[in-house]
């Protein structure tokens, strides 16, 4: 039985072939003997989402490819849809492909290119839970897919869409179509991987 003790946060020289070191970051040799660098999924500060008409998470690594958006509880002053919105140095508001459906017996569907719709159907009495998978395909392209459930009625939403940047995402908002409704309850956070 081998054991793999890790001693020191500092990496000193370059990982060799076979080895895994550790420097914040996991490096390891893939099948042909060339260094790969594994990023560890990272847990960002959890925002509550109890004021304002916006979260947003910015500063993310450039060699992030999958960010997970986590909400737990969350509850908005009116019926705009909540929305997802990526950017590269500021938030982009518009070029989005973007569907969410409203499980139940009274389902709702809407569309949106103003950002990655969450929800299907939003009131001011709805409490939102679960995430949204936003995953890179490739260069500066992004795809998502959300499932969150409502706690105040049982129904659930599936949401999906895509998007290109001009440039590497590095950041993450949280808001609603119009943008002006307020966020009363709940709290939102994110995952971050290579």
């Amino acid at each position: 039985m081998s054991i793999l003790a890790l001693t020191s946060d500092t990496l000193v020289g370059t990982p060799g072939a076979g080895q895994i070191e550790y420097n914040g970051q996991f490096f390891g040799t893939d099948s042909n003997a060339s260094r790969a660098q594994m990023q560890r999924i990272t847990q960002g500060t959890a925002v509550a989402s109890t004021s304002g008409t916006s979260i947003d998470f910015t500063g993310l690594p450039a060699w992030v490819k999958r960010i997970t958006v986590i909400l737990s509880g969350v509850s908005t002053s009116g019926t705009s849809n909540l929305v997802c919105r990526i950017g590269d140095g500021s938030i982009s508001s518009s070029g989005y492909a973007s569907g969410a459906t409203r499980i139940g017996t009274s389902g709702a569907v809407a569309t949106s290119t103003a950002g990655y719709l969450l929800t299907g159907d939003n009131g001011s009495a709805s409490i939102h839970h679960g995430s949204v998978l936003i995953t890179n395909i490739s260069s500066n392209s992004w795809t998502t897919f959300g499932v969150l459930s409502r706690s105040d009625d049982g129904f659930s939403n599936i949401s999906g869409g895509s998007k290109t940047l001009s440039a590497t995402l590095d950041r993450v908002r949280i808001t609603t179509v119009i943008g002006t409704d307020t966020f009363d309850a709940g709290s939102i956070n994110i995952l971050y991987e290579g």
